[in-house]
C-alpha cells in the first residue's frame, strides 16, 4: 500500500520531467502506440542531469564576477568621495577598509577582478574564432583559473611586501 509521502515523491518527481509524445506520421501504422520519453525540465540540475563542465561553471562565475566587480565599484566610488571630503568621512572609510572584513571585501573584490580580466581575454579569443574545441576551451578555463590565483597572489604580495 504506498504511503502519503511516497504519493507525494512521486508527484514531485513527475512535475520536475516534462512528458513528451514523439510526433508520427499519418502512414504509421503504429499510431495507437503512445511511447513517451521522460526529459528534464530545466538545465539546473547539474548533480542529476548534466555532467559538470568547466566552461559552464566559468560561465556562472563569470555573471557573479561581474556582480562583484559592480558592487565593489560602488565601495571605490565612496572611498573616493570620503578621500575627496577628508576629515573624519576619510578616517571611518580607511578604518572600515583596513579592518579584517575590508580586507576580506577588497581580497574578493581583486580576485573578481583578475577572474574577470583573464576570462575577458579568454572570451576575447572567441569572439576571434580560435579555442572553441572541447579540449582547448576546457583547457583555457583552467589557464583562467591559474592565471585568477597568479595575479592574485602577486598583488597581494606586493601590497603587503610593498
Amino acid at each position: 500500500m504506498p504511503t502519503a509521502t511516497s504519493a507525494a515523491s512521486k508527484a514531485k518527481t513527475q512535475a520536475k520531467l516534462a512528458v513528451v509524445t514523439p510526433p508520427r506520421a499519418a502512414s504509421d501504422p503504429k499510431t495507437s502506440d503512445q511511447r513517451t520519453v521522460q526529459r528534464p525540465l530545466s538545465p539546473f540540475m547539474f548533480p542529476t542531469w548534466y555532467r559538470f563542465q568547466i566552461t559552464s561553471a566559468l560561465s556562472i562565475l563569470h555573471r557573479i564576477t561581474g556582480i562583484g566587480l559592480a558592487l565593489g565599484s560602488i565601495v571605490l566610488a565612496w572611498w573616493l568621495i570620503a578621500v575627496a571630503a577628508g576629515g573624519e568621512l576619510f578616517a571611518a572609510t580607511h578604518a572600515f577598509i583596513v579592518s579584517p572584513i575590508g580586507l576580506l571585501l577588497l581580497f574578493c573584490w581583486s580576485i573578481a577582478f583578475f577572474y574577470h580580466l583573464c576570462n575577458g581575454v579568454r572570451h576575447l579569443a572567441w569572439d576571434a574564432g580560435h579555442g572553441f574545441e572541447l579540449r582547448t576551451a576546457a583547457r583555457s578555463g583552467y589557464a583562467v583559473v591559474a592565471a585568477t590565483v597568479l595575479l592574485t597572489v602577486l598583488a597581494w604580495l606586493y601590497v603587503f611586501l610593498a
